[in-house]
Formats: structure tokens, C-alpha cells, sequence
């Protein structure tokens, strides 16, 4: 299991933790990365508290073993690289707004099954895709999707093979790289008009 990008509270990892306690009788049990630094806004006002509480709830419920904490920010190549190891990414998001994530744009493109909470991206791009929905703050829904993939022959696979081929044109850099081509034509454009009004 994975989860990264910056923590703070409203990432619902809380959630993540729960229902990996009621994976433990797997074998073998599931482990969970969690992969990112503190929000700097909330560092700046809450410190490391949402962190603490993180890890004092795994030790609480018993999975201390079973989370590797990353108190890192990854390079583009090393988070490839963990996003592709991992057997399902884990979107357990409390927002009910939120409508864009590049962290399941990236699960996405790479390929790897995903479990969300219905946030709308999540709904939007999930639904009969690559990934299940699931309700909010509900870890025991939560379990059992992540059971389903982890356990379910061929699931992960049939998931896998719903990636639809404009995913990988869906994250930042490939955006990014369109608007600025988009720019560069409207400059050159406009540049053509007003050339042809002065002749």
C-alpha cells in the first residue's frame, strides 16, 4: 500500500492506518508506505503534530511495523519508482471537493490499481476505470476495497488494464508543456495580425 504527497490534516491517512489494521490477517499482511514531507503551511502553524498523532495511532492499533514512514520529499525518478512497486495507491482524502489531484493522475499513468475516497477527480477518473471508490472515513470500507485488489484473482490486473491511454497526457509537466505551446500560437498569432494591420 502507498500514500504520498505532502501530509497534513484532511489527508485522511488516519483512515489508511484503521484499515490496514483490518488487513493484518492477510498473509502476507500488507505494508504501508507513507511518502512525504509536512505541508509547509502546516508545519508552519501545527509543527509535526498531524505526524506524531500518525504515529502514535499505528503503534495504538498495531501496525507500527507494518508503515514505513518517508519523511522525504522523492525526486520525479525515485517516486516513479515507488509508485510503480507498490500493489495498490491509497487516496483516503477527506475532502468531498476536491477536483484535481496529481497524485492519482500518477498513480494512474503508472499503471497501479487505486483506492480512493469519492472526492470528485476520484469519481471522475476511478469509475469503471482503474481503481475503486469508496466512501469517506470509512475504514472498513476502505479494507475491503484494498482486500478485494490485494486478494481477488485478476482483479488488480483487469484494474490495470482500464488505464486510459490520456491519463499520462493528464499530469502537470505534459499540461504544462500544452499551455505553453497553446501561449506560443496565440503569440505568434496575434504577432500575424498585428503585422497585417500595419502593412
Amino acid at each position: 500500500m502507498l500514500t504520498w504527497g505532502l501530509l497534513g490534516p484532511g489527508k485522511g491517512v488516519e483512515w489508511s492506518l484503521r484499515a490496514l489494521a483490518r488487513l493484518q490477517d492477510l498473509d502476507p499482511p500488507p505494508t504501508y508506505t507513507l511518502a512525504g514531507q509536512t505541508h509547509p503551511k502546516v508545519l508552519a502553524h501545527q509543527g509535526e503534530a498531524y505526524r506524531s498523532g500518525l504515529h502514535r495511532l499505528g503503534a495504538q492499533l498495531g501496525v507500527a511495523h507494518a508503515v514505513d514512514y518517508q519523511d522525504v520529499y522523492h525526486d520525479q525518478h525515485t517516486l516513479g519508482r515507488l509508485i510503480r512497486s507498490a500493489d495498490v495507491v491509497v487516496l483516503p482524502y477527506d475532502s468531498r471537493e476536491q477536483v484535481a489531484s496529481g497524485v492519482l493522475i500518477e498513480a494512474v499513468a503508472a499503471g497501479v490499481p487505486v483506492v480512493a475516497t469519492a472526492f470528485p477527480h476520484a469519481v471522475e477518473l476511478l469509475t469503471g476505470g482503474p481503481g475503486l471508490v469508496v466512501p469517506h472515513q470509512d475504514p472498513a470500507a476502505l479494507a475491503a476495497a484494498i482486500r478485494r485488489i490485494l486478494t481477488e484473482p485478476g482483479l488488480a490486473a483487469r484494474l490495470a488494464g482500464r488505464i486510459r491511454p490520456p491519463a499520462a497526457d493528464l499530469r502537470w509537466p505534459v499540461v504544462a508543456a500544452r499551455y505553453g505551446t497553446l501561449a506560443e500560437r496565440l503569440v505568434a498569432a496575434r504577432a500575424s495580425v498585428v503585422s497585417a494591420a500595419s502593412a
